[in-house]
């Protein structure tokens, strides 16, 4: 399998080596590819979609003509996890905390509502411990960087796991979003998750 990460901005090299500790974890081989142009899209069976800015993520996408492919890629079926500004990406309806409405390109195809800046801004950035048994794992201590929050869910989409009440991690058919950073984590469940729904 080859798996894709969005490579404009985040964190690559440690969504990268959370893949290869899920690979081995799982004994599956694969390659991992920066993508960049649509070129590199045509080549992956699965793709991450990393923190970082959403704003300047989903610019940079529509100015090399990656944003319709992205989302052609991700509607026909195409296995995708979003983390952080990534399920910012992914969502249908986008406000931040802050000023409210947010104007900004999207993919836009996961029945979510996501309050962007929800928890604050770096300041109040934070970790805590999460339970993951609804995805096949034990408990594990992730990160929370200028953090979105799920706020709503329609349609096929469905919480995983939630954090004071609030969805962290959700999911819809070939999409699932966090609103933390796995690849920070001390534990892989989130990424071998992920190279399950591609194996499929």
């Amino acid at each position: 399998m080859k798996i894709g990460i969005l490579a404009y901005q985040g964190s690559f090299e440690e969504h990268a080596l959370q893949l290869k500790r899920a690979m081995i974890k799982l004994n599956v081989s694969g390659d991992i590819l920066p993508v960049k142009k649509t070129g590199d899209l045509k080549q992956v069976d699965g793709l991450i979609i990393p923190g970082g800015e959403s704003t300047t993520i989903g610019i940079i996408a529509q100015k090399l003509g990656v944003l319709d492919d992205l989302k052609s890629k991700i509607t026909e079926g195409t296995p995708v996890l979003g983390t952080c500004a990534g399920a910012i990406m992914l969502a249908k309806d986008v406000t931040d905390a802050k000023v409210s409405k947010k104007s900004q390109p999207l993919i836009g195809e996961m029945n979510i509502q996501v309050i962007r800046n929800y928890y604050g801004r770096q300041r109040e950035s934070f970790e805590a411990t999460l339970d993951f048994s609804v995805i096949g794992g034990g408990k594990g201590r992730v990160v929370f960087i200028r953090a979105p929050a799920i706020v709503k869910t329609w349609g096929e989409a469905k919480s995983l796991i939630t954090l004071q009440g609030v969805t962290v991690m959700a999911e819809e058919r070939n999409m699932i979003a966090t609103t933390f950073h796995p690849e920070l984590s001390n534990t892989t469940i989130v990424h071998e998750y992920f190279l399950d729904h591609v194996k499929r």
